[in-house]
C-alpha cells in the first residue's frame, strides 16, 4: 500500500453555507479564503451547487473565484467541484482559461458528476445519464483547453493547455478512482460518505483506501499522484466552546445529512461527531483525531472545511488560523516560505 510521508499541501474548503443571506455568504467566504492565504495555506476550494441553499450556496464558481482572485496573490484557487454534467463544456473551458490567466496560473479545475437529481430536471437532463454526460463533457473540456478543433472547426480563445494538467476528478467509488487515474488527473476524496448496509460501521479510511488503490493502479507510469482528502475540521481555542458549537451545527445539519443517504446517528454529540466524520475540539483533540484517519497517510493534499459544524464566521476565521498554526504542522505539513520582494 503506497503511502506518503505527510500531506505536501494544505487547503481550505467551503460550500458557502454560512447562516446569512447570499451576499453575506459570498463576502464571508472571500474573507475566509483571504485569511487562509495569510495563514500560509497552499490552496482554497469552493463547491458549486444549483438551487439548494442548504447543500451549497454558490451556482457560479468562476464568477466567485474571479472576485477572490482579485483579493489574493499566492493561494491556489480550486473548484471542488464544478458539476460538469450540468454545464456547457465549452463554456467551462472558456471560463477556466480566463480565470487561470487572471489569477496568474493559480487555478485548479475540479470536476465531478454530482448534483441533486432535481437539478438535472431543471436543466432538461436525466440524472440517470450523469456519468455518460460527464465523460462526454470532460472530453470536450480537455480538447478545448489544449486547442484541438471543436465541432464546427473553431478552437478555444484563449487556449490554456497548462490546465489540462490541473484537472481533478471527484468520486465516491473505486471505478471513479480508476477513471481519474487513467486520465492522469488528481483524485478528490469527500469529507464523508454514506455507509453501506453491509458495513454500517466502516471507517472513512476503509471506504476510501480502495478508491486510492484503484487510482494508483490505473495511474500511467511516471505520472505524479495527486490525491486530495477533504475533511470536516473545526478547531477552537477552548474544547468546551468547540463542542458547544458542534452540538448546534450538527443537529441543525441532521435533516440534510439524512437526506443524503446517511444512517441516523445516535442522540449524543459524540455519536453525531462520529457519524458526520467530524474532527472537532481544541487543537490537541483534532490532531489526535486526524492521526487516527489512515487515509491521510496516503494523500498529497489535505483540505479542511468547517461543515457541518458551520460555526459563526469569526469562529471559522479562528479555526483556519489554529489549523495552520497548530494542527497541520503536527501532521507534518510545512508552511511554504513567503516570497521575498525584490528591491526596485
Amino acid at each position: 500500500m503506497k503511502r506518503f510521508a505527510n500531506p505536501k499541501r494544505l487547503g481550505f474548503f467551503t460550500r458557502l453555507l454560512d447562516e446569512a443571506p447570499p451576499a453575506e455568504r459570498y463576502r464571508y467566504a472571500a474573507e475566509q479564503i483571504v485569511r487562509a492565504e495569510k495563514a500560509g495555506l497552499d490552496s482554497a476550494w469552493i463547491a458549486q451547487h444549483h438551487f439548494h441553499e442548504r447543500e451549497g450556496g454558490l451556482p457560479s464558481p468562476f464568477a466567485f473565484l474571479g472576485y477572490v482572485a482579485a483579493q489574493t496573490s499566492r493561494i491556489r484557487l480550486g473548484t471542488g467541484i464544478v458539476t460538469l454534467p450540468l454545464e456547457n463544456a465549452v463554456r467551462v473551458a472558456e471560463d477556466a482559461a480566463v480565470l487561470d490567466l487572471l489569477c496568474n496560473g493559480r487555478f485548479e479545475l475540479g470536476v465531478g458528476t454530482g448534483g441533486n437529481p432535481s437539478a438535472f430536471a431543471a436543466f432538461g437532463l436525466d440524472s440517470a445519464q450523469r456519468n455518460e454526460i460527464f465523460a462526454r463533457n470532460l472530453e470536450v473540456v480537455r480538447a478545448a483547453l489544449v486547442g484541438n478543433p471543436l465541432d464546427g472547426g473553431d478552437t478555444l480563445y484563449p487556449q490554456r493547455p497548462e490546465l489540462d494538467k490541473r484537472i481533478w476528478q471527484a468520486t465516491f467509488s473505486a471505478a471513479g478512482g480508476a477513471r481519474a487515474g487513467r486520465a492522469g488527473d488528481g483524485l478528490l476524496l469527500s469529507r464523508t460518505q454514506p455507509r453501506t448496509k453491509e458495513a454500517p460501521k466502516a471507517t472513512l479510511a476503509e471506504i476510501q483506501n480502495p478508491i486510492i488503490d484503484a487510482y494508483l493502479e490505473a495511474l500511467p507510469p511516471g505520472c505524479e499522484p495527486r490525491i486530495m482528502a477533504s475533511r470536516s475540521v473545526f478547531v477552537a481555542d477552548d474544547r468546551a466552546e468547540a463542542m458547544r458549537l458542534a452540538d448546534i451545527g450538527l443537529r441543525r445539519a441532521l435533516p440534510q445529512f439524512l437526506k443524503g443517504g446517511h444512517a441516523r446517528p445516535g442522540e449524543t454529540l459524540e455519536e453525531m461527531i462520529t457519524a458526520f466524520d467530524t474532527h472537532v475540539g481544541a487543537a490537541d483533540d483534532v490532531i489526535a483525531s486526524l492521526r487516527s484517519d489512515a487515509t491521510l497517510e496516503r494523500v498529497t493534499d489535505l483540505v479542511f472545511q468547517a461543515h457541518s459544524v458551520d460555526a459563526p464566521h469569526p469562529y471559522i476565521l479562528r479555526s483556519i488560523e489554529l489549523v495552520a498554526e497548530k494542527v497541520a504542522p503536527a501532521l507534518g505539513w510545512t508552511r511554504a516560505a513567503p516570497a521575498v520582494a525584490m528591491a526596485g
